[in-house]
């Protein structure tokens, strides 16, 4: 059984969708214990939103391929099971986020005869464990005390190539995070602690958010004629990704705001990571931001941070 706090969010959910949870208990396997079938219940209604065409009590080849990729994921955890390699990728995408206790643990015949090999790790992935690594990064906060403008030698030229393409999958299954823990809030609105649930959204994906703090007054690309001086404003990244901007009063309420537009961007069919221009310290450059579906001007407020500037 997927226990504990996963297994308490079930239950919430299905107290909030009573209509779905004598549907759901009718896809119960005859032969699944308790922890097999708590565990695969969880993957199936997490994974509801990928298959939109489901409609509780109608047969449909949708829900015949959610209901197949649970029962592989259930095999590969509880039997130890293997798929080929492409199966294995999508179900451990897809079961991103579901705690099982006391899984069974197996080895394969190379890992019992010391043959295996180290996974290689991408040039980017590496990159942004290096920056995980520092020790100021699990604070979740970064003070920027200089805002002046730097030499024109100081900037790269901006991400690595290839750099959306590495992140999308991570930002995916921060994706299904969110959503699942925002239907569990009972949806988005103005009253929730914004900040803590897209924190713990990051770190169940084991990653953490970066919030760089930098007083209004200090910011020198603010809109002609803007006269509110006063306050903090607060940049959300996470693996180098842009996002979200708050202001506040001071750092906690600019966490909070920033959070809240993080957060918006979740509301669509899909998240996407892409290369935009912005503007930081007086010039402009290529960021990784974080952007919904939604056709829309893009015109981003000031970059407080750039992660992709060399060291000097």
């Amino acid at each position: 059984m997927a226990e504990g706090r996963g297994g308490d969010i079930v239950s919430e959910f299905l107290s909030q969708n009573p209509h779905l949870e004598n549907w759901v208990e009718s896809l119960r396997g005859p032969c699944e214990t308790n922890k097999q079938w708590h565990a695969r219940r969880e993957f199936v209604l997490r994974n509801m939103e990928v298959f939109p065409t489901i409609q509780p009590g109608i047969p449909s080849s949708s829900l015949d391929r959610l209901l197949s990729l649970s029962m592989v994921w259930a095999n590969h955890v509880f039997l130890g099971c293997r798929y080929p390699q492409p199966v294995m990728d999508k179900i451990n995408e897809m079961a991103e986020g579901i705690t099982v206790t006391e899984a069974p643990v197996r080895k394969t015949r190379d890992e019992i005869m010391g043959k295996t090999k180290r996974p290689a790790v991408s040039a980017v992935e590496a990159d942004y464990q290096n920056k995980k690594a520092k020790p100021n990064d699990t604070d979740v906060k970064a003070h920027a005390k200089s805002v002046g403008h730097p030499a024109a030698s100081a900037l790269k030229s901006g991400p690595p190539p290839g750099a959306p393409a590495e992140y999308q999958p991570f930002f995916n299954r921060l994706y299904k995070a969110v959503a699942w823990k925002l239907v569990s809030a009972g949806g988005f609105g103005p009253n929730l602690e914004h900040f803590e649930i897209l924190c713990s959204c990051v770190e169940s994906c084991k990653a953490s958010l970066n919030c760089v703090f930098v007083p209004l007054k200090d910011i020198p690309d603010l809109p002609t004629g803007r006269t509110q001086k006063e306050g903090q404003v607060c940049e959300l990244r996470c693996c180098t990704v842009y996002m979200g901007t708050g202001y506040g009063r001071d750092e906690v309420a600019a966490r909070a705001m920033a959070s809240k537009e993080a957060l918006k961007v979740f509301q669509g069919q899909k998240v996407s990571v892409k290369v935009c221009r912005r503007r930081f310290r007086g010039r402009d450059v290529d960021d990784l931001v974080l952007l919904d579906e939604q056709s829309r001007s893009q015109v981003f407020p000031p970059a407080l941070s750039y992660p992709f500037q060399e060291d000097q």
